[in-house]
């Protein structure tokens, strides 16, 4: 009758409902590479349009229901209803978190991207140290071109903080979840390691590039008080000679 089909309804809801959340929300997840939580946050994308598309259903069911108890004597009533009211308080619920985890996950997604994003800009600004480092290496010159070198690593080096804490914050947020821990540890590691070492080396550097200014800047000056005292030995034997003074009048200037 009426009242086997109507129950029959309710109870392959129920009976997806159910399923829906042991595969979905009970399960115990874990995402160790990016490939798993890309899949997962895809599954559950879908997971959350059929739960959607399954509405029309509840209220077919919800208005099927309805309509019996406006004929059917009052003694069938009440565990009708109450099994409409279970599965539509079910499926909302079920529709609710799956929406909840969806946005979660989404989230952690979106928070992975970042976080490759900042590791993108924070590796090419190291490899532009890198490549000064290695410009700077041999450099020759006087003292003004060292020094040009000099302001333009020291003006490479002055790089805000902003993007390594955003890398140290959000590497935090998803590891404290589990989420992709081994990997991002291991892209931590290998980014902090090199930021340290190019960092020392840039100060290393700096330090070598102004003992060099200064090295450069005593040479210039020896060179031009040599040159100084030449010019007045020079305009003085110019003299010498256009007075026609023999050397051995003058010994000391002759030597």
């Amino acid at each position: 009758d009426k009242t086997v089909s109507l129950r029959k309804d309710l109870s392959e809801m129920h009976e997806w409902i159910t399923q829906a959340e042991e595969e979905y929300l009970e399960r115990d997840f874990e995402y160790k590479t990016p490939d798993e939580l890309q899949k997962a946050v895809e599954e559950l994308k879908r997971a959350k349009e059929e739960a959607m598309q399954k509405e029309v259903k509840v209220k077919l069911i919800t208005d099927s229901v309805n309509n019996f108890i406006a004929k059917a004597p009052p003694a069938a009533h009440e565990a009708l209803k109450k099994e409409l009211d279970v599965l539509i308080t079910s499926y909302q619920r079920l529709c609710s978190r799956l929406n909840g985890k969806c946005k979660t996950l989404e989230e952690v997604w979106a928070c992975w991207c970042e976080l490759l994003s900042y590791l993108d800009v924070e590796n090419k600004w190291l490899n532009e140290i890198e490549l000064k480092l290695k410009a700077t290496e041999n450099i020759q010159g006087g003292a003004e071109e060292i020094s040009e070198s000099l302001d333009s690593l020291e003006s490479l080096m002055r790089h805000p903080e902003d993007n390594r804490n955003q890398i140290r914050e959000l590497a935090q947020t998803l590891t404290d979840g589990g989420i992709l821990d081994e990997l991002i540890n291991e892209k931590l590691e290998k980014f902090n390691t090199r930021w340290e070492e190019l960092q020392q080396e840039a100060v290393r550097r700096q330090k070598s590039l102004e003992q060099s200014i200064q090295s450069a800047q005593e040479t210039d000056k020896t060179l031009r008080l040599i040159q100084e005292s030449l010019a007045v030995i020079d305009k003085q034997l110019t003299a010498y000679i256009a007075d026609r003074v023999d050397a051995a009048q003058v010994p000391q200037e002759a030597q």
